[in-house]
């Protein structure tokens, strides 16, 4: 007599959207090559026909970087969009448990917030796949953000609806929100899904050449980066003196790490607003600029990498919840980090440092630091399949004893 084991994904949590977010963000990472080592005049962003030219005018070194991307995009894209569609199903049907219930009357009520986070992922991933793998896409641009801002304003009001109910509840009535449970950045999930949101927003206001759809997507993105900043450093300082009273909550102990993505996510955010205000407006910025601001938001990410990781390994999580038998859906928000890390580099290295004349593109330096993107991404690769192995693997059969 046998008894399957359930898969620890079989206990569904809102949590498990990180999945989806993770490999999305992977997906983008690889983009990352083509954005920056791939010639595109005439946009500013690579497309089809500038990664086909550079192929066909490329030496081989060039030619692995563009397949490595293209398929790497590809694959993750997939693993984006498959792990989000079993979500969306997953929680459907979770909402219909009394654990759903319970989770409303609790801090993990924010947790939700997971879904509209990862669904802006999964329209930022769509919009990459257009351009590396659809022809003629740029001739027919214009057309697609207004789509696209439809899109990421119905997410906002998703993840403002679902925000809006959690802190109804928690701060109309004294006492309902566990002051004793807040000690973790678990907390700071909405800002990282409205920064989301933000951030693409602002994408129209850096690619559009439409001054009506540039200025709607500067304002739309401001407000809601604002709105991800402040929601942010208060979510962070409660949080922290309820960290200092109580410890951080093991389980949650990734969370430390989230500040890591939503200084990527704001700071591309940033970097798009400027761009359409240079194009548009005619507003200057020195490359000058750009590096000691890019060199600021990778400070603090650093900083509070450095937190995280000590804290981490303090509490052992990685020998029990990564390399050994326990589980956690909380995991996944390791991948996010490591993501981050590698999209900060390398936009630190070209718009910053060779943008800015003191690291030579393609030199040995520039390798030297891409080398250090490149490895951020690789850590985010393998989380992301150890932990679909630990979670989403096949359930195991065990041999039950007879009486």
């Amino acid at each position: 007599m046998t008894k399957t084991l359930a898969r620890p994904a079989d206990t569904y949590t809102p949590t498990y959207f990180l999945a989806s977010l993770g490999a999305g963000g992977t997906a983008v990472s690889f983009f990352m090559y083509l954005f920056f080592w791939v010639p595109h005049p005439g946009q500013p962003v690579p497309v089809f026909e500038d990664i086909a030219a550079a192929w066909a005018k490329g030496v081989l070194p060039q030619q692995i970087g563009i397949v490595v991307a293209m398929l790497g995009i590809a694959l993750f894209a997939i693993l984006n969009i498959k792990s989000l569609i079993w979500n969306l199903q997953a929680f459907a049907a979770f909402k219909k448990t009394p654990a759903w219930e319970e989770m409303k009357n609790a801090n993990t009520e924010s947790s939700a917030l997971a879904m509209p986070l990862a669904l802006a992922m999964s329209v930022n991933v769509g919009f990459v796949l257009g351009l590396v793998f659809v022809p003629g896409l740029w001739r027919v641009v214009e057309y697609l953000f207004p789509a696209a801002m439809v899109a990421f304003a119905l997410i906002g009001i998703l993840a403002f609806r679902q925000l809006g109910a959690f802190l109804g509840r928690v701060l109309s009535k004294g006492g309902i929100f566990d002051v004793t449970a807040h000690n973790s950045f678990a907390q700071l999930l909405p800002a990282f899904a409205i920064s989301m949101i933000a951030v693409g927003f602002a994408a129209p206001a850096a690619m559009s050449t439409n001054p009506a759809t540039v200025g709607t997507a500067l304002v739309l993105s401001t407000f809601l980066g604002i709105t991800a900043i402040l929601y942010t450093v208060m979510a962070a300082a409660t949080a922290l003196n309820s960290m200092l009273h109580y410890g951080t909550a093991r389980e949650a102990g990734p969370t430390l790490l989230i500040i890591v993505p939503i200084m990527t996510v704001l700071g591309i955010m940033f970097l798009r607003q400027e761009h359409g205000m240079h194009v548009t407006f005619d507003v200057q910025t020195s490359a000058g600029e750009t590096m000691i601001f890019l060199a600021r938001m990778l400070s603090v990410q650093v900083v509070f990498l450095l937190l995280g990781l000590t804290v981490l390994r303090a509490q052992n999580y990685f020998h029990d919840f990564v390399l050994g038998p326990k589980t956690s859906a909380g995991s996944y928000a390791l991948v996010c980090p490591a993501v981050a890390l590698s999209v900060m580099m390398q936009f630190f290295i070209n718009k910053g440092l060779v943008a800015s004349g003191l690291v030579d593109k393609f030199g040995l330096g520039f390798w030297l630091l891409t080398g250090v993107a490149l490895a951020a991404q690789a850590v985010a690769i393998w989380l992301i399949l150890r932990l679909n192995r630990q979670h989403f693997g096949r359930p195991q059969a065990l041999a039950v004893p007879a009486e």
